[in-house]
């Protein structure tokens, strides 16, 4: 793959809708979306920092296109019954096949195995794949700002909304800022790395937060390793944070989520 992952990333994702569509049609999907699920709050949960001061969404990811393998044989089910009991906000599943190793499998097993609102991660460039979301039982969606025009990022919260499923809508830069809040977005993930060429910089949150809408509502992602991350970023007014590799990769899961929130 080619220095930018995201173009790279989204290719594959257009090609892997269109083939989805000759097995599922959108319109039969479109139906099962409707299909009366109990969603679980995601943005409530996020509103106010939790009892410890912050809010953790613990991601469950096989493997990334920077790091390869992460725990390629994990199981989700597992971890997010850990991720519960450690104190999670709520849970993340990145679904992608082709570079995260992911699978809606994976997604389904965490949120039949705890309490948790679960967080669908994945390169959504199509009504498809939100409808697709919805038929999964995914409580949320990630969009992100920077693979989607403004038009779209519109309507895919207008559909999210009839669907009854949150939305994270993820930026890194000052234009993405831009389009999220005129798409009228209100949970803004602040993602530290650089989706095209994968570079982490954790500064990156610390200085778009304070573009941010009264409104709006942040939360921090990539890059966050230990408590001092975390209070670093608490005190440019952030409080969600979600954390994918530190975590999958921690011995111990609870004991880290715990001292994550000091």
């Amino acid at each position: 793959m080619g220095k930018d992952f995201l173009e790279a990333i989204v290719k594959h994702k257009k090609e892997e809708i269109a083939e989805a569509k000759k097995l599922i049609p959108e319109s039969q999907l479109r139906k099962d979306a409707f299909i009366s699920i109990k969603r679980r709050p995601f943005i409530e949960k996020l509103e106010k920092p939790g009892p410890s001061g912050v809010n953790i969404i613990a991601e469950i990811k096989r493997a990334s296109p920077s790091k390869g393998d992460i725990c390629p044989d994990l199981n989700p089910a597992a971890y997010a019954q850990e991720y519960e009991k450690g104190g999670a906000a709520a849970i993340s599943v990145l679904t992608d096949q082709s570079y995260f190793k992911g699978s809606s499998d994976d997604l389904k097993k965490a949120r039949e195995s705890s309490t948790l609102p679960v967080l669908r991660k994945d390169f959504l460039i199509s009504s498809y794949q939100i409808y697709e979301s919805s038929a999964m039982g995914a409580d949320a969606v990630l969009l992100i700002a920077r693979i989607l025009s403004g038009e779209q990022l519109r309507n895919y919260l207008k559909l999210c909304n009839e669907l009854k499923l949150d939305a994270l809508v993820e930026i890194h830069s000052e234009k993405d800022l831009e389009a999220a809040t005129q798409a009228k977005a209100r949970l803004i993930g602040i993602n530290n790395r650089n989706l095209s060429s994968f570079e982490t910089n954790i500064d990156t949150a610390i200085k778009l937060v304070s573009l941010l809408e009264p409104y709006q509502i942040a939360v921090a992602a990539s890059g966050i390793k230990n408590r001092g991350d975390i209070i670093k970023n608490q005190q440019a007014g952030i409080w969600n944070f979600l954390i994918g590799e530190s975590l999958v990769r921690a011995e111990n899961r609870q004991v880290f989520l715990r001292s994550l929130m000091g």
